[in-house]
């Protein structure tokens, strides 16, 4: 399906605010922008949402660009700090960006929490990271950093390096407050008592529990085992990806990418290094596009096998989990010979990659695809067929459609749903276009549903990359373009103009044009995108990174309600989450 004329959609917004000034602007992604006054935002976004035929549902992001020290671009409407709203049309299969202008003296906008609920994590974030304020939002506190952290880690004055900070020290008075910041008081989370205080009470799950997945904490307000509220606690885990983008040379963060969904290998890697070639107008071969592809889905693979594994054994089940990491260790051994690594290959390159694959990569791909059909089946009645399993999963967590695009859910979770959306066939990218493939879906929304989806894209995948095994296009792994990092070599040696700017390019990484561009993909656990700003120099101005976990924790109060224990464990596991993918 096509997306409708800008045009048309800019006459429609502009109808929907007669009198009211919106500003286009054109961007490297070709998204329609457009600059919104602070005052119209909230009566837009709720235009947008409700008045539309085809409305823009989906919250996709929303985030913050400290433009104070920009030098590139500089255009009328920007002030100190821009807003910036991404909303997606499902029915119209469209984007459109909005941005805000505040001055420094005046970061306050109005929440749009009443519109889209998940853009109660994204307001909290953007004010942590930027100091900028939503009146109306409901608990409008610190998400990422420490209740006691002086600054906003993502204004261009705070500090990029440790180095560039005091020497740290920690004093028994310091420690005391630190630890009496931790104590969880449910008034500071705008949290009414309620009930008799002798028939409930507060239990931490996490931030260090087996069945959380890793640091995070949830506060659950307990009628014995029944929950009544049930608070995520995230940011134990936050390494400040972000910020590290604005320190490192475009080539050096690729493996910062890696790290995020810590599972997704150099599927990772994809949204960014295509987000600057689109930036820089780098054309890659059809050999690298298959290559990508086929690399990505085996990430997709080993990713859906480790769920499938934590998610039996969360619920019961032991043995799938020690099959399973056989399965992936087989996996992963292609991986490494073809890549030189493992889990984090940081192997896609801008332009390319960074080497072409090994002499008899074909044969090993083959013979595992060759021989995981059998190994599937049997986990159908370990797993699937298991009458615990079922009994555990089948109608635990159930949300429909609707609710899920509410509050931000992606990937598997979605199509979990029954509803069918998978950018991989909705807005193929990297040839994506050219596969044979299906698009599991399910029918309640519960955790079983969930699991079963990622299974069936287990076997997909094994078809996609079939495909690229069968139909591996000859030609060059890298383009042929100054900008592609490393850049091409093979006349540096003959004359020193070629020689300098080869030297500059390693060095220093290359000089991506000024502009701004996202660019998505459907990763292991849903949409991941990369948002950058270039000030036409050799690191970013600004790395955003969504990533789909995040707004999926943000659900779990809606999941759990009125749940027992035992069932948000089975509901926790079925998201499918990592942290290092929510706190980044």
């Amino acid at each position: 399906m096509g997306q409708p004329s800008k045009a048309s959609l800019l006459n429609e917004i502009q109808l929907l605010l007669a009198g009211s000034h919106l500003q286009e602007e054109t961007t490297a992604d070709e998204i329609p922008t457009l600059w919104v006054e602070p005052n119209d935002i909230v009566v837009l976004c709720d235009a947008l949402r409700f008045k539309l035929t085809a409305p823009f549902d989906f919250l996709f992001d929303l985030t913050a660009i400290d433009e104070t020290t920009r030098q590139h671009n500089v255009i009328a409407q920007r002030l100190d700090f821009t807003v910036v709203y991404l909303l997606r049309s499902y029915a119209r299969n469209q984007d459109l960006r909005l941005k805000v202008a505040l001055p420094q003296d005046s970061k306050s906008l109005a929440s749009v929490t009443s519109i889209w609920p998940n853009a109660n994590w994204y307001e909290r974030e953007v004010w942590d990271l930027f100091g900028i304020t939503f009146t109306g939002h409901p608990c409008l506190r610190r998400i990422m950093m420490p209740t006691t952290w002086q600054g906003h880690p993502l204004c261009k004055t705070h500090p990029a390096r440790a180095t560039e900070m005091g020497k740290y020290s920690l004093p028994d008075d310091i420690r005391d407050l630190e630890q009496e910041a931790l104590k969880f008081s449910p008034a500071d989370w705008g949290l009414e008592p309620k009930g008799n205080p002798e028939e409930f009470m507060w239990l931490n799950l996490g931030p260090n529990h087996p069945s959380v997945h890793g640091v995070f904490r949830i506060m659950l307000q307990l009628d014995g085992e029944e929950i009544v509220e049930a608070i995520p606690d995230i940011g134990y885990h936050h390494r400040g990806a972000e910020k590290m983008g604005e320190r490192q040379s475009w080539h050096s963060y690729i493996p910062y990418t890696d790290r995020i969904d810590y599972l997704g290998g150099v599927m990772n890697n994809l949204p960014y290094v295509m987000a600057l070639e689109k930036l820089a107008g780098i054309e890659v071969p059809e050999r690298v596009k298959i290559i990508r592809v086929m690399m990505s889905e085996m990430f997709r693979i080993l990713s859906h096998l480790l769920f499938y594994g934590t998610f039996a054994q969360d619920i019961g089940s032991l043995s799938p989990i020690f099959y399973m990491f056989v399965d992936r260790e087989k996996l992963f051994g292609i991986v490494e010979a073809i890549t030189g690594a493992r889990m984090h290959p940081a192997w896609f390159r801008i332009g390319g990659l960074a080497a072409d694959l090994p002499k008899g990569w074909d044969k090993m791909v083959t013979e595992w695809l060759d021989y995981m059909p059998a190994r599937m089946a049997d986990y159908d009645q370990m797993v699937m067929q298991n009458s615990l399993i079922k009994k555990r999963a089948v109608g635990i967590g159930a949300y429909d459609t609707a609710t899920a695009i509410d509050w931000g859910v992606t990937g598997p979770g979605l199509r979990a749903t029954g509803f069918d959306w998978d950018l991989r066939k909705k807005r193929p990218y990297s040839g994506y276009e050219n596969f044979d493939f299906e698009v599991p879906l399910g029918t309640r929304g519960d955790s079983y549903d969930r699991c079963a989806v990622r299974v069936e894209e287990i076997r997909q995948s094994m078809r996609i990359i079939r495909q690229c095994v069968n139909n591996m296009p000859a030609g060059p792994y890298k383009a042929d373009h100054a900008l592609t990092t490393p850049p091409p070599k093979d006349r540096t040696m003959q004359d020193i103009d070629s020689l300098i700017p080869h030297f500059l390019s390693v060095s220093w990484g290359p000089v991506i044009p000024a502009g701004e561009v996202m660019m998505e993909v459907e990763a292991t656990k849903g949409s991941n995108a990369y948002y950058l700003t270039s000030d036409a120099g050799t690191m970013s101005y600004r790395t955003r990174i969504r990533t789909p976990s995040f707004p999926h924790l943000q659900m779990i109060p809606v999941m759990a309600k009125g749940q027992m224990i035992a069932d948000l464990i089975a509901t926790i596991g079925s998201i499918d989450f990592v942290m290092a993918d929510v706190d980044r």
